[in-house]
């Protein structure tokens, strides 16, 4: 995607490694539009929500291979819309309808299969009410994505608790394993067409598979071994009472914080949902106390949060508030009815909420010319930065 007219020009500061955003901030921002996004059906908004998330992620990403995830991320959304569709089509939609399109031939089932069909009527009200359901979970998709096109997953690694620090490593390992990928890949075909052999088409995709594959596989290894020879993962003699009160604090926080976000997301559980997600969030935040006392480690060069992190973190959080008290004060506005079919105005004070999400683009560092990551290491592999000592014990 290529980099808005101008973003060059915004006041913010060139990236480099003293200055770089706080990996963090980058997903507590995509989280707060992802749950913004998750509030309504609403196709106006929720387009708007993408543009807002697509616009920062061209303005303020790199050209390191995590940043190419995007798009990925975009046609996925595009393919999960057009299933939801489909399913819509072949299998019929709860909410039925009076504006027949087309009636497809219809396969009797027996009758344990009493509320699905197989063809049949298919209404403009059913495939809109189809639409506008994997129009959001489409969104949600891209905006993880975002995060993962503007948050350096080595860098996020560094600041994990150490109790999730072994967890840590292992995801890291393998998120590296897709950008490799598909880096392998572009750099196979560029490779293809510099001999004169067609780099398109299935015949030239089963060429190249199976090097990308082994180099993908083979990086991820050597990746997970240079982390096993510098300490990755060491840890303390810890008395078991402290072990299991870890246990204990963290499994019951993580609970208390998956149910009271539930809550918090779902109208019924409005009441039960704050208060069960801060008692998780302190229960949780005990056991991760809890544990990083027996995994002792040094961070090299830690990332620090700044008032820019806080402003990017901020702007997710007044996305996601914006649109719930939005939601709660017209929900009809942001979940219009299919039934009957009309037009959805767009509403505006939820659009305002939205709209802050594009404070990133203007307070978070620039990229340096180029799309270098910051401090000149686009191209840097982890393996080399985990033999400079990065994040070791």
């Amino acid at each position: 995607m290529p980099r808005p007219a101008g973003a060059g020009r915004l006041r913010a500061p060139v990236a480099h490694r003293s200055n770089a955003l706080h990996a963090g901030a980058w997903w507590l921002w995509a989280l707060g539009l992802a749950t913004g996004a998750s509030r309504t059906t609403n196709p106006l908004l929720l387009a708007l929500v993408v543009a807002v998330a697509g616009y920062v992620v061209a303005a303020r990403r790199t050209d390191a291979p995590w940043a190419r995830a995007f798009g990925f991320f975009l046609a996925l959304g595009a393919v999960v819309v057009a299933v939801r569709v489909l399913f819509a089509l072949l299998l019929g939609s709860p909410i039925g309808g009076t504006t027949v399109l087309v009636t497809l031939p219809e396969v009797p089932l027996p009758d344990w299969l009493a509320g699905v069909r197989l063809g049949g009527r298919v209404t403009a009200e059913a495939l809109y009410f189809a639409f506008c359901d994997g129009l959001r979970l489409a969104a949600l998709l891209i905006c993880l994505g975002a995060a993962n096109a503007l948050a350096d997953p080595a860098r996020l690694l560094k600041s994990l608790p150490g109790a999730l620090y072994e967890m840590g490593v292992a995801v890291v390992v393998a998120m590296q394993f897709a950008p490799r990928l598909v880096a392998d890949l572009v750099r196979m075909r560029a490779a293809q067409r510099l001999r004169g052999r067609a780099d398109r088409g299935a015949r030239s995709l089963v060429r190249v598979a199976r090097p990308v594959l082994e180099g993908a596989l083979e990086r991820s290894v050597a990746l997970a071994a240079a982390m096993d020879a510098r300490g990755y993962g060491r840890t303390a003699a810890v008395p078991n009472g402290v072990r299991r009160a870890t246990n204990a604090l963290l499994l019951g926080g993580l609970l208390g914080v998956c149910v009271g976000s539930y809550g918090l997301l779902s109208a019924e559980g409005a009441g039960f949902g704050l208060p069960l997600l801060l008692v998780g969030a302190v229960a949780a935040a005990a056991g991760l106390w809890l544990g990083g006392r027996r995994s002792p480690r040094t961070r090299y060069r830690p990332d620090r949060w700044g008032a820019r992190a806080w402003l990017v973190a901020g702007a997710g959080a007044v996305v996601a508030t914006g649109v719930i008290l939005a939601a709660r004060a017209d929900p009809d506005a942001l979940a219009p009815s299919a039934v009957p079919l009309a037009a959805p105005a767009l509403p505006l004070g939820a659009a305002c909420a939205v709209l802050v999400g594009l404070l990133p683009a203007l307070v978070a560092p620039v990229p340096p010319p180029g799309g270098a990551a910051p401090g000149g290491a686009a191209r840097e592999t982890t393996e080399e930065r985990a033999g400079r000592g990065e994040g070791a014990a």
